[in-house]
Parts: structure tokens; sequence; C-alpha cells
């Protein structure tokens, strides 16, 4: 989840980048020449909060990069969103159960009794290909056209405001999902790394600690997966003498090597998902949020 936050600050900052070319006034460019009446442009920008004129009074007729800019921020804000709402509904699923849906965002099947739909990220998901279209949209409508004003901009106003609203919809929706719509469930996650081989990497790192050269250690932890594949047995289930016929450098130790949380602790690069790392990470977000 940490990862997601990181993409909603990418998208924020992208924002925040994005006023400082979109507020610009074109208030006295007139038809497309200017005018003759001795007006004061910048007296009317500063007078509605604009922080600077279009220097072309060609360019601010013709100009729709503010649309098409907001439109490609909006879209990436709905990458992300969709990328979120898969794990979500992956998460939900009978196969994962990492989480279970309240009722407050969920809705019953029409057939099966026992289902509830992931209404808000299955929603979530499909609204993407509307602002992405609006982009499309905007980028074939400008591409050709010739200075200054013409009727095609007036395909510009449907494509913006939608794109305003369904990403800020979804934003919103999004939001309560994961305020009120999601209980998640430790004892299952914990079922799901316990029953894999994602701690066959941390094999070989522990033999990398030993002194065994990575390359040894790799091709000997890939041979043992192998054969606890064929036996239908994990790892952890490996006894400590099976390990030491591996390589004399195993002791007792590599089953707390192995451990699922401690896999996890052992992740103590910066960004990492070792336990310290997250907690570091969370409270870089709370600042984030609180400044």
């Amino acid at each position: 989840l940490l990862a997601y936050v990181e993409m909603a600050e990418r998208d924020r900052a992208r924002l925040r980048d994005l006023r400082k070319r979109v507020n610009i006034c074109p208030l006295g460019a007139a038809a497309l020449a200017g005018t003759p009446v001795p007006i004061d442009r910048r007296h009317t920008a500063a007078a509605l909060g604009f922080e600077e004129v279009y220097a072309n009074s060609l360019d601010a007729v013709s100009d729709r990069d503010f649309a098409v800019e907001f439109s490609a921020a909006a879209s990436l804000v709905m990458v992300h969103l969709s990328r979120l709402s898969e794990e979500v509904i992956l998460w939900a699923s009978e196969e994962f159960r990492f989480v279970a849906l309240s009722d407050r965002c969920a809705t019953g099947s029409s057939l099966m009794p026992q289902k509830k739909n992931p209404d808000v990220p299955e929603l979530v998901r499909g609204k993407c290909g509307r602002v992405f279209g609006h982009l499309q949209g905007l980028l074939v409508m400008i591409k050709g056209l010739p200075l200054a004003y013409n009727k095609d901009f007036q395909e510009d106003k449907e494509a913006l405001f939608d794109a305003v609203a369904t990403t800020l919809a979804c934003l919103e929706a999004m939001a309560i999902l994961f305020e009120e719509g999601l209980e998640f469930r430790p004892q299952r996650l914990e079922q799901a790394v316990e029953s894999d081989f994602s701690n066959a990497t941390d094999v070989a790192d522990y033999l990398v600690g030993k002194g065994v050269p990575f390359r040894e250690a790799y091709q000997l932890v890939g041979g043992l997966v192998k054969g606890c594949l064929q036996e239908g047995i994990l790892l952890r289930e490996l006894p400590l003498e099976r390990w030491q016929e591996l390589h004399s450098a195993f002791e007792a130790d590599i089953f707390e090597a192995i451990h699922p949380r401690q896999v996890v602790a052992a992740r103590r690069s910066e960004g990492g998902t070792g336990f310290e790392q997250v907690r570091r990470q969370l409270d870089r977000a709370k600042q984030r949020l609180e400044g």
C-alpha cells in the first residue's frame, strides 16, 4: 500500500507542477490579434488570480495544452487507481481471501447468494478508458489545426469537464473503499506466505552470509526447490540433516532465516519491506499529508 502512496505523491506533484503552466490569463487577446483599446491585461489577470498572461495573442486563442496536460495527469491518476483496484479485486477473490469487503462498498450477486461483488474497484478500473479516451480525443482534435481559433475547439469542453468529474469521483470512491470498505485478514495473509517458496532467495542469502559464492548458492537452492516440488514438501518441512547434506554451511538457524516474518524483517535497505523501513515510510507519508 505504501507503494501506492508513492504513486499518489507523484500525482500530487504533477498536478502542482501543472498549475504553473495552466494558470495563465488569455483575456485581452480578443478574437486573435489583440485590441487597439488601451487595456491593462495584467491588472485583469491579477484581479482574477492568474499568475501570468499569455505572451502571444494567437497562442492565447488557440492553445489547448492546458486541457491535454491536465487530461494526461488525470490519466496517470486513473492508471494508479486502476492498478490499486486490481489489487483489491484479487485480494478479495476466493482464491486469495486477503481482504473481506463490507456491505458499504459491495453488492450481492444477482444469481449467487454467497457472492459479494467488488463494485467500487471494478467500476474505477472500468472508468479508466473514459479518461484515456478524452486525452486521445483532445490530441486528435488539435493535431492538425491552423492558427488561431477553430470551431473544433468546442469539443474540448466535454472532454475536459468529464475528465475532471470522473477522476474526482473515482478518487472519492477509492478513499471511501479504504476507509470503510475493507477488512484485512492477517491470519489468511500469514497462511499464504507459509505455503510457498518465496523464501528460497533467503536460503541463497543465508549461504552467501556464510561465505558461499552467490552463483553456487543460487544453483544449490534451485535444485533444492525442484526436489521439494517433486516430493510435495516446503523448505520449512525439511529436516536439518537434509540441509546439511546439501551444504555444510547450514546450521539450525536456517529455520529462523526462512521464517516469513524474518524474511520480511531482513529487507533493511532504504525503501525495503523490513518492519523498521516500513515504519519510516509511514512516518514520511504522514508528514507529507500534514505538510
